[in-house]
């Protein structure tokens, strides 16, 4: 069987631990992951970590794909600007495919209208920008509303990804 393959979207800004505690744990599960981001090229985190795209948003095929993964970070604000990963977001759910999204990373959601009267957790300094957005705002660790999985920050990842990797073993 071919592993699951996970796409993380990204850009400049991201958060690191949001990137690369997931990235790993979910290697360690045995899937690929593959970092897609609006162009080729080194993309930095807020802390100095740096990572490469080896993909383009204008190559991603959501058919490709087993699940979405959106650190965050200012990144998912910068993507928020790029229509494509909008298109791609709104792909992913149009395929009932599992997205996963942590601290500002439910802002692309939202802003991509996948969110709207759904239940979601994010970073408490933009929680009200989900809820402008039509999202029923819940300040808890981790939040589920059928195959989207939203958390709060870099502290919530152990109970974050639990439920994520139980979810894609489901």
């Amino acid at each position: 069987m071919e592993p699951k393959r996970i796409l993380f979207l990204v850009e400049d800004g991201f958060e690191d631990s949001e990137l690369l505690c997931p990235r790993y744990r979910f290697q360690e599960e045995g899937y690929f992951v593959d970092i897609g981001a609006p162009d080729w090229g080194e993309k930095r985190g807020k802390h100095g970590y740096s990572i490469s795209a080896n993909l383009t948003l204008d190559e991603i095929e959501v058919d490709a794909f087993d699940a979405l993964f959106i650190p965050g970070g200012k990144a998912p604000e910068r993507l928020m600007k790029h229509e494509k990963a909008l298109l791609i977001v709104k792909g992913f759910y149009e395929k009932k495919r599992p997205i996963f999204a942590i601290c500002h990373g439910p802002l692309l959601l939202a802003e991509a209208g996948i969110l709207k009267g759904k239940r979601a957790t994010c970073y408490h300094k933009v929680a009200e920008m989900l809820e402008e957005r039509g999202v029923i705002y819940e300040n808890e660790p981790v939040v589920q509303d059928g195959n989207i999985i939203t958390s709060r920050e870099p502290g919530d990842i152990p109970q974050f990804m639990k439920a994520v990797i139980g979810f894609l073993g489901s």
